[in-house]
């Protein structure tokens, strides 16, 4: 199964054309009609070539079916409206795919078509500021899910977190800390503007008096500069352990993370990067100020690198952060950034600023992740990262579990709000999306305890004759199964892990209803096995997708 349906169909379509005299493109997009009466597969490839062949789609396509070569994949062929090819597979020939999918077992769905490509992956990156939160646990999954993909279709993925421990937001967790620490001991300080005024800081101080009463007594003593560096450089070692410690209960690890004080600024990446993007000539002074010309580069306009006090933007360190220790360092051949949806108008000058520095475009990317509005019984719960009611990813996890959170976050686009329903997440019902594919998994497993019960003997799949699998609910699970290599591939091509999800969910929907209305083991010992291969590929198939999203595969339920 190293070829899928559409690269057998792809060959036999150029050996059409070519033999038909006509132009062969040098990609043949292939669609799964949304009605079986419009056939398995379909391609516009007629209407593609109207220009270069100088004929008409239809003439075009009638010439196509006409040269297509006979093989026991295609049943026929049909053209529809002005020039579509629909193609109708053979029923036999798919029954016996089924050995194929079944051999190939867990890499079923895997492919090397990536060729090794270097991409990292940079997601999640919360800020070490607070505990992470609900749209942090979306952009874990989908990250995530994202990595697990890219990798089963051949690229050499790297997960990266990076940690914004420098500038403003740094410098307002250190003095929150700081007045934090010198009220426990009895002080009557007052939080500043900007800070952080979160009941976690104040627990996060208790712990340190717990452990080392006598040392945090003696930094109250140092300098106020020192004292608020040292207790911000604490603060943000203790959040960031925390957030992996969370993750990491997630299924989420990562690769490489990387400090935005330690590695970048200490190294002075972003002076780097000015003097190259200077030598190149796209700088310029202006007010005191030093400039990128990102209007050059497609930016709406020019964006400041140095301001009139001398202070680096956090463009230029991101710039830097991006040119040396990514694409440089790490070799990356592509990256990808998941930012959050206030981040929109970020995207461009990022872009530009790769460019500029002689990066392809084709080689940053960005993914932005929309917010998360959560539900409970469809009533909205209030979530505020200053004050009010907000839901950490921990008391997430707590709630609904691991997978029930990771497959909610990936049943819609990355780039779509969401609504999170608490109470949907945890019912053991068809409402449920996870439990609804999980449950087909339980269902398959049931079903081979039972023929073990039965003591049904089982054969290897190769001797077994699929071909009595002819009812068309049996074809239609075949067929949707036979789409899950193309469907992944897809999903790794267009950088959306949540088609994996809804697939999941689609096979999920064919499977329910056939096992009720379908007894599987029966006295006619061929059929039984037939169909017990059927489910096993079911089986099979919803495992690796799952996989894949980072989500169990339950035996039982």
């Amino acid at each position: 199964m190293r070829d899928t349906i559409t690269d057998h169909l792809a060959t036999a379509l150029r050996e059409a054309l070519t033999g038909a005299g006509l132009p062969v493109p040098d990609a043949i997009v292939w669609d799964v009609p949304r009605e079986e009466a419009h056939g398995d597969y379909a391609t516009n490839v007629a209407m593609t070539l109207a220009r270069s062949a100088k004929k008409p789609p239809r003439q075009i396509a009638e010439a196509i079916a006409g040269h297509f070569p006979k093989s026991g994949l295609v049943d026929r062929l049909e053209i529809a409206g002005p020039g579509f090819l629909n193609v109708f597979l053979a029923p036999d020939w798919c029954a016996e795919s089924l050995k194929g999918i079944l051999a190939a077992g867990d890499t079923y769905g895997t492919s090397a078509a990536g060729g090794g490509t270097r991409i990292l992956l940079e997601f999640v990156s919360a800020n070490p500021t607070g505990p992470l939160v609900i749209v942090n646990a979306r952009a874990a999954a989908v990250g995530d899910a994202l990595a697990r993909i890219l990798r089963s279709q051949g690229h050499d993925v790297t997960r990266q977190f990076y940690v914004n421990d420098a500038g403003n937001q740094f410098e307002a967790l250190a003095r929150s800390v700081d007045v934090r620490l010198r009220q426990s001991l009895g002080e009557s300080a007052e939080l500043p503007a900007n800070s952080y005024p979160g009941e976690y800081l104040v627990d996060l101080v208790k712990d340190w008096m717990a452990t080392d009463a006598q040392g945090m007594r003696a930094m109250v003593k140092t300098p106020e500069a020192e004292r608020v560096e040292m207790l911000g450089r604490k603060a943000v070692a203790a959040m960031v352990a925390r957030q992996r410690q969370v993750l990491e209960a997630y299924g989420t690890t990562f690769d490489s993370w990387t400090h935005e004080h330690a590695d970048v600024r200490r190294a002075k990446l972003a002076d780097k990067a000015i003097v190259a993007l200077a030598a190149a000539g796209h700088t310029f002074e202006e007010d005191g100020a030093l400039w990128f010309r990102s209007t050059a580069f497609g930016d709406d306009k020019d964006r400041v690198l140095r301001k009139s006090d001398g202070e680096l933007t956090y463009f230029a360190v991101d710039i830097g952060f991006h040119h040396f220790l990514k694409f440089e360092e790490a070799r990356a051949d592509v990256v990808i950034d998941f930012l959050g949806p206030d981040h929109h108008g970020y995207v461009e000058r990022m872009r530009a600023a790769m460019r500029a520095l002689g990066h392809a475009p084709e080689s940053f990317d960005v993914l932005i992740v929309q917010l998360v509005t959560l539900l409970r019984d469809g009533q909205p719960v209030r979530m505020s990262k200053r004050r009010g009611e907000f839901v950490l990813m921990e008391e997430l996890i707590e709630e609904v579990g691991t997978d029930a959170a990771r497959f909610t976050f990936l049943t819609r686009r990355h780039d779509s709000p969401l609504d999170f329903d608490l109470a949907v997440a945890t019912r053991q019902s068809a409402d449920n999306p996870v439990f609804y594919v999980q449950y087909a998994h339980a269902r398959v497993a049931s079903l081979f305890r039972m023929a073990a019960e039965q003591k049904v003997p089982l054969p290897p799949w190769d001797q077994v004759d699929f071909r009595l699998l002819r009812l068309p609910e049996e074809q239609s699970l075949i067929k949707r199964l036979l789409q899950y290599p193309y469907l992944v591939g897809g999903a790794a091509r267009s950088r959306e892990p949540h088609r994996v999800a809804y697939y999941l969910s689609e096979l999920a929907g064919l499977f329910h209803p056939y096992y009720k209305a379908h007894r599987v083991i029966i006295e006619d010992r061929a059929l039984t096995l037939a169909r017990l291969g059927l489910v096993a590929a079911v089986g099979q198939v919803v495992r690796n997708g799952l996989g894949l999203l980072g989500v169990s595969a339950p035996e039982s339920m």
